[in-house]
């Protein structure tokens, strides 16, 4: 293996930030299994403004709880074909947004389906990953082990 810089590498988990969603921390699965990025998204109404098509969501972005409740609009970026884990193929609507882990910032694209019953609210798929990141998988929070919309605070 070629050497990498701390910041070229990912752990099995790790916090991200959903700037254009309005999302300060959420802690994400990496799965180099998934070709395709996946958000825990609700409540998804399709809508046009100004003869764009757009989606409204909602997300939870803590595991295992119901609060906080973000509220999300994004520009429809289309409607893909996904197989889940378990086999079974959906079309879900996808959105193209940026995140930003440790000090990266990149554009991602991300499918909206309700992962309620997942562990994780958020998967980072490969296409996200490539040319990126490699994945260390003995490892977890390699790019900042605070929740990045605490980090530095002091009580």
């Amino acid at each position: 293996m070629a050497h990498v810089k701390k910041n070229g590498v990912v752990g099995w988990r790790e916090w991200a930030q959903l700037p254009d969603l309005g999302v300060g921390a959420i802690k994400v699965k990496v799965d180099t299994g998934a070709r395709t990025s996946a958000i825990h998204a609700y409540d998804v109404h399709h809508f046009e403004r100004d003869g764009t098509e757009w989606v409204r969501f909602k997300l939870h972005p803590e595991q295992k709880r119901r609060r906080p409740e973000v509220s999300c609009e994004a520009p429809l970026a289309g409607i893909k074909r996904v197989t889940s884990s378990n086999g079974q193929t959906q079309r879900r609507f996808f959105i193209k947004t940026r995140i930003k882990m440790g000090k990266k910032t990149f554009p991602i694209q991300l499918t909206l389906t309700n992962r309620d019953d997942m562990g994780f609210r958020m998967l980072l798929g490969r296409t996200a990953l490539r040319r990126r990141f490699l994945v260390d998988c003995s490892k977890s929070f390699i790019q900042g082990k605070e929740r990045p919309d605490t980090a530095g605070e002091t009580s």
